[in-house]
């Protein structure tokens, strides 16, 4: 089939808010026909059921003072409850579902016998994820483009208020992102960032897909805020927290000891990516100038651009100038009682009962764990030493573990404790190594 359309024919996989945010913002010219796929299960029956009584129409309401005109509705041409009657009518797969869940996904879409596909694209990968997806191809890699994102370009949620399943609410939108491809000369990347052009959204492209993946925020930031010892007692209890997740001790879990994990994980990260050829980032930069800025008077463009060369105390002071001055958002007016609009106090979430009563540990910092525990085993096995990494890890397995421990196992699923974290750095190191250094022994000696 022909694509009409940049994308052509486009399947969304994963029907959350995420997945409900990219369908209606890639209708807008960007795809000749929409559709959603999710597992099977309570989630997709309810989605189901309410697309049917809505003629399959979805929207977005964004919240973002310079985006609300982003605000949209779609209308969806197919939806799958489970993905054993999807049809070979999609060019582009898009991937809206936790990073630890590409590889069992892409197997269950049974891609060999799905002739028009052309590409998949990973929204919110992890470091790795996309040698992994390549891998997970076998024998039609070769045919299908890998693309990943460094991140998901907004933060969105349903709104509990309504009840629906069918508006995703856009609390955040990126003002740039990195995106990396498997094929050299990627023309989808370009229309990509034509499409995100039209978001108000600089996306950057590099060389090589990891260089994207490791420009992801949550990488450096999650593990060091949200395991450790204050959060994790958070998140596991059965108590409502009144604590938030950005604000500074005791009302958070922001101190000069976190910020001083943070500062370790990212230059173990960073030898992690020396090694793959990819180039590490300034850390501070970073946060300031992709993600949220703060007033020059708190942060001076000096003291930015000099992160890397500082001395750790220098460079842990400095961030915690940044999370300090951004208690409030430092670019909102002031009321009338010239208080300025409360920016750090996002509510932890906690420990949860699914409809089938099994226990639902949130997805930060689980996920976090996961990509975190990928990374270390890959440091493992190239002789890179992360001891921060194993600390932040061995917090998190220990309350964890606790939580198991005192409810049962048989209250928890079974997935949530199996781990193919060690098998999957193998893939990556060895792909990493025949696809991308190839000849460069020096990597992959200490």
């Amino acid at each position: 089939m022909q694509e009409t359309s940049a994308l052509g024919n486009v399947l969304i996989v994963g029907g959350g808010p995420a997945g409900i945010h990219v369908a209606v913002d890639l209708s807008k010219g960007w795809s000749h026909r929409i559709g959603v796929a999710n597992r099977k299960g309570i989630h997709a029956e309810r989605l189901l059921t309410e697309l049917e009584e809505h003629e399959f129409h979805v929207s977005t309401e964004v919240l973002v003072e310079r985006a609300r005109h982003l605000s949209a509705t779609a209308r969806l041409d197919r939806f799958y409850a489970g993905f054993d009657t999807i049809e070979d009518d999609w060019q582009t797969i898009v991937l809206c579902v936790p990073c630890h869940s590409y590889v069992d996904v892409i197997r269950e879409l049974k891609l060999d016998y799905r002739l028009e596909v052309k590409r998949i694209i990973l929204i919110s990968p992890g470091i790795g994820s996309n040698m992994l997806v390549q891998e997970s191809l076998d024998a039609v890699r070769d045919r299908i483009e890998v693309i990943s994102f460094s991140t998901y370009y907004a933060a969105t949620k349903f709104d509990p208020a309504a009840a629906t399943l069918l508006k995703s609410i856009v609390k955040g939108l990126k003002r740039k992102i990195h995106m990396g491809s498997s094929r050299a000369n990627s023309r989808t990347l370009f229309h990509l960032q034509d499409f995100f052009a039209s978001l108000g959204i600089e996306a950057e492209q590099t060389p090589h897909p990891i260089g994207a993946e490791s420009r992801s925020i949550t990488t450096y930031v999650h593990p060091p805020f949200f395991m450790d010892s204050f959060s994790l007692n958070e998140i596991f209890s059965h108590t409502r927290s009144t604590k938030y997740m950005y604000k500074l001790y005791p009302e958070g879990p922001v101190t000069p000891g976190t910020i001083h994990s943070m500062v370790r994980l990212w230059k173990e990260i960073s030898c992690v990516l020396v090694k793959f050829g990819a180039e590490p980032m300034n850390l501070l930069k970073f946060m300031n100038d992709d993600n949220y800025p703060v007033q020059e008077q708190s942060l001076s463009r000096s003291d930015i651009e000099g992160f890397v060369q500082f001395d750790e105390l220098h460079q842990e002071y400095l961030l915690y100038i940044r999370y300090a001055s951004l208690l409030i958002d430092p670019f909102s007016s002031p009321g009338k009682q010239g208080q300025y609009r409360s920016f750090a106090a996002v509510p932890y979430q906690q420990v949860s009962l699914d409809h089938e009563g099994k226990w639902v540990i949130p997805r930060i910092p689980y996920e976090d764990y996961r990509k975190l525990k990928l990374l270390y085993h890959i440091g493992q096995t190239l002789q890179i030493p992360m001891p921060q990494a194993r600390t932040l890890m061995q917090n998190f397995e220990h309350q964890l573990g606790a939580f198991m421990k005192q409810q049962g196992a048989d209250a928890f699923r079974s997935e949530l404790v199996q781990d193919n974290t060690l098998e999957e750095a193998k893939i990556i190191i060895r792909k990493m190594h025949t696809q991308y250094l190839k000849g460069r022994e020096d990597v992959f000696k200490s």
